[in-house]
């Protein structure tokens, strides 16, 4: 890329910087030392904010870069991503956001624990909150790295690594100054951002055909190398047994990922009531559908106006193929238009990027300090104020240093894909047992233990002894083959595997089931009686 992009993009790249950081600096100037402030904003925030801060917290730069390339490079299979992050807000508003609004105060782990014992069940879910929070992060790390890759030229290693080290910095300051406020707004404002990015970019695309969708698809067809093979299902996950059940496993994680997220279900958190969390959603599910509709057009779009060859030359995971196509959109290489566009789309995916690590990263740290520093640490210290919060903010360093690692080691694999790992774990470990908590009557601390541990750990297995880790030239690590598991998301047989050992553990369990308590679980989440 020529040098106008690069200073242009890193101007814009600064200037938002800046503005989050200002905000953060003005946020931390409010009194952050309560719990309920730091890991929820005071509950303040209205429906519609939050239903913004919902949008900018989930479309993340999978949704922008990763969706987009995958669509770019295999066509009708990429848009199963689009079609199953939307899905999934479905069953979030019918089956979770109102309840989990009324039966918990800030984690996941609050939901479950109103009629277990404590301390086994935070311990389990806060594990698999980090874990699931951390695999998120790292997809967020290798957008920012293909990203300045991309910006510099594609050459430098080390301006990669700078990157993924100074986003993993950021997110750091703004949790740890701002919490959950600072981290609300920063959200706000990207979620307007990108959607104003998308919708400029769209319309550019289809005033590049005439608005004749059809017209579209047919040149991203003819220049995509497959003919209208581009155009049907099987590019990607046809073929043999393996690449469909990879299919099935991949829709089940990112249909049923979303509901199970910890920095999705903390946002329900933020709003005043039950009913507020559900207008949250209505305004997260017009804003995300938007998108993801938009995400159609700039795939096809970036095949039909670089050619998939070219996308794949780029980034051989297709991560580049937005900022590519901003730019042949703006008049080409060189020009004045497509400098200004492409330095404009890459400071909005950089922006997306510091909004989504902060969300992930604040949920991950309120896990490592409400649930499992908070049972861990001994009773005698359980009397001194605030110490959670300074608990949290020390996590939040440790995590950014794990996510960074990470995400330096996974820097070539998709991050749509690597998103949906971490869907397939969320999904896994996570959903069966709030799903169980909230409706089954008889449910019990060993069944909620089990199924947490029971979807997890395969989860976790599978993913190391699948191809992703080895056993292809595009695993992690191409020179070893520790390949067992053919499929590439673990999703098909983890997701089931969480909810058999949630029944499992509650039937052989030997503890009666609290009647009164899920009674009174019941009528807090349905009615919102006594709720926080």
């Amino acid at each position: 890329m020529n040098h106008g992009h690069e200073t242009l993009a890193l101007l814009l790249f600064s200037a938002f910087v800046a503005t989050t950081l200002a905000i953060t600096t003005w946020v931390s100037r409010h009194r952050q030392g309560s719990a309920e402030e730091f890991y929820v904003g005071g509950r303040l925030f209205s429906p519609m904010e939050n239903g913004f801060a919902i949008a900018g917290d989930y479309m993340s730069a999978a949704s922008f870069l990763g969706i987009s390339g995958l669509i770019a490079l295999y066509g009708y299979d990429g848009m199963l991503y689009s079609v199953g992050f939307l899905v999934a807000w479905l069953v979030v508003l019918f089956l979770v956001a109102e309840l989990v609004r009324n039966c918990g105060r800030f984690t996941l782990a609050d939901v479950v624990v109103s009629r277990m014992r404590e301390r086994p069940v935070r311990i389990a879910a806060g594990t698999s909150s980090v874990t699931v929070s951390v695999l998120y992060l790292v997809a967020q790390m290798v957008g920012a790295g293909s990203l300045v890759g991309l910006l510099l030229g594609g050459s430098s290693g080390a301006a990669q690594t700078w990157t993924v080290v100074g986003v993993g910095a950021l997110m750091v300051v703004y949790v740890t100054l701002g919490g959950m406020r600072a981290t609300t707004w920063i959200q706000i404002v990207k979620a307007v951002l990108l959607m104003a990015g998308a919708l400029a970019l769209t319309v550019l695309v289809l005033v590049r055909f005439g608005g004749d969708f059809n017209q579209l698809l047919t040149t991203a067809a003819a220049r995509s190398g497959h003919g209208l093979d581009f155009l049907a299902p099987g590019l990607r996950y046809g073929g043999d047994w393996t690449a469909r059940l990879d299919f099935i496993s991949l829709g089940l994680a990112l249909v049923l990922g979303t509901a199970g997220l910890p920095h999705i279900l903390s946002r329900f958190y933020t709003v005043p009531t039950a009913r507020a969390a559900r207008r949250s959603v209505v305004w997260s599910i017009g804003l995300i559908g938007s998108f993801y509709l938009m995400t159609i057009v700039l795939g096809f779009g970036a095949a039909a106006l670089l050619g998939t060859d070219k996308v794949r030359a780029s980034n051989a995971a297709g991560n580049t193929a937005v900022p590519l196509l901003a730019n042949v959109l703006g008049g080409g290489e060189g020009s004045a238009g497509g400098t200004v566009l492409f330095a404009v789309v890459a400071a909005i995916a950089f922006a997306t990027i510091l909004a989504v690590v902060a969300g992930i990263t604040l949920a991950s740290s309120a896990s490592v300090a409400h649930d499992l520093y908070a049972s861990l640490r001994s009773r005698s210290r359980r009397g001194k104020p605030y110490s959670e919060v300074a608990v949290a903010r020390v996590a939040a360093g440790g995590i950014g240093v794990v996510a960074i690692g990470l995400g330096l080691l996974a820097k070539d694999l998709n991050v749509a894909f690597l998103v949906g790992l971490a869907f397939a774990v969320a999904a896994s470990a996570n959903l069966p047992v709030l799903l169980f908590s909230l409706f089954w009557r008889g449910f019990t601390t060993r069944g909620a233990v089990w199924s947490v541990y029971g979807g997890l750990v395969p989860a976790v297995l599978l993913v190391i002894v699948s191809p992703v880790v080895s056993g292809s030239p595009e695993s992690l690590f191409p020179g070893a083959d520790l390949q067992y598991f053919p499929l590439q998301n673990p999703g098909l047989v983890s997701i089931p595997l969480g909810f058999l050992a949630g029944w499992l553990g509650t039937v052989t369990s030997r503890e009666e089931p609290d009647a009164a308590k899920h009674a009174e679980t019941e009528v807090r989440s349905l009615t919102g009686a006594g709720a926080v």
